[in-house]
């Protein structure tokens, strides 16, 4: 039996700003988003925890795609 691949949207960040400045619970947003290291790259499931964690550090990242 073959299992069917089920496409989720995804979406990609990057880190463009540091963290070194930013409020802790901002830093352990980026964290939660598996962005560590600056212009790191992650992809992501383009659900609404996902974006409200966007939301909270636009200033931080830039969404691509």
């Amino acid at each position: 039996m073959d299992k069917e691949k089920i496409n989720m949207a995804t979406i990609k960040i990057k880190q463009t700003k540091s963290r070194i400045g930013a409020p802790a619970d901002q830093r352990r947003t980026l964290d939660a988003l598996g962005l560590r290291k600056l212009n790191a790259v992650v992809e992501l499931p383009d659900n609404d925890s996902v974006r409200g964690m966007i939301y909270k550090i636009r200033h931080l990242i830039t969404v691509i795609d």
